[in-house]
């Protein structure tokens, strides 16, 4: 090199220096990501995209069975769904039931824990083009609000089930809750039914009605109190008429619905708050207001 071409390359050589060092550190990423097998992201939808969820696969507070198909069609038959009806499914999975309820014109929300699997169900609903009515969010059940539903249902252990117990005896009355395979301990079933012939495993789905509450002293408006004493679904007490007391008996809630027999004459009706409204079996209109 003649001594003028060296002067030029000691002239040039600062301003290569941000291009030079920009190109070693690349080399360095390289060759790192290299020896520990990372590999450069791509779009975040890539992982979950060749994401395959395995049968018994551990979770948070169960494995993952998926719930056979012909078990979610007859779920969502005894949930009664509608376009008018909101579900939230608390342990979503893959997605099915939610995805096949909005299939149906329900819109439905999915709440599950293991990301890959919100992200699983999300593309799967959007393959099913029904994207804008089932929506699917990571998170706990047991920390998530849920309360605007007016169907549940879920796939869970017994033990899960009487933990969420108390927050569903909250929810609106009328709400159905449907299970697949577990109960709620001691609040029966208001329905049960299996998934058919085709179904071989965890076939068997129970519904209840989240009944409204109507323990306490009631005024009719024909002067007689009707105590009621509540055990879920189920009610015991008494009707008093001119100071005596006739037993109540085959007596329960379905929701908002009361039905009930005293002093030898059945009673119907319908519980709005502090009111209820019906008719006798003889077809005469009764009411009676909660006593403060």
């Amino acid at each position: 090199m003649t001594p003028s071409n060296r002067r030029r390359l000691l002239h040039c050589l600062p301003s290569m220096l941000p291009a030079l060092s920009a190109f070693v550190l690349a080399l360095s990423l390289g060759t790192a990501s290299a020896q520990t097998g990372l590999v450069a992201p791509t779009d975040a939808g890539s992982a979950s995209a060749t994401y395959e969820p395995k049968r018994g696969q551990a979770g948070k507070d169960v494995v993952w069975i998926p719930t056979p198909q012909e078990l979610v069609d007859e779920m969502l038959r005894m949930a009664e769904i509608t376009p008018q009806d909101y579900l939230v499914d608390l342990g979503s999975g893959d997605g099915r039931t939610v995805i096949t309820a909005a299939q149906r014109g329900t819109r439905a929300h999915g709440i599950e824990f293991n990301p890959d699997m919100v992200e699983l169900s999300r593309r799967a609903a959007r393959e099913a083009g029904v994207a804008d009515r089932a929506t699917f969010v990571q998170g706990d059940i047991f920390e998530s609000d849920f309360s605007d539903a007016t169907v549940v249902t879920l796939f869970l252990l017994p033990d899960l089930n009487l933990r969420l117990r108390p927050a569903l005896l909250e929810m609106k009355p009328g709400t159905r809750v449907v299970s697949n395979s577990f109960d709620m301990g001691d609040w029966e079933p208001d329905e049960t039914a299996d998934g058919g012939a085709d179904c071989r495993s965890y076939c068997r789905a129970y519904k209840w009605i989240v009944p409204a509450k109507v323990e306490g002293r009631w005024k009719l408006d024909d002067g007689a109190l009707l105590v009621l004493e509540q055990r879920f679904q189920k009610l015991g007490g008494h009707l008093a008429i001119d100071g005596m007391q006739h037993p109540v008996s085959d007596a329960a809630m379905r929701g908002t619905q009361i039905a009930f027999s005293a002093n030898g004459q059945r009673h119907t009706g319908e519980v709005d708050g502090g009111r209820i409204t019906g008719r006798d079996g003889g077809g005469k209109a009764w009411s009676a207001v909660r006593e403060r």
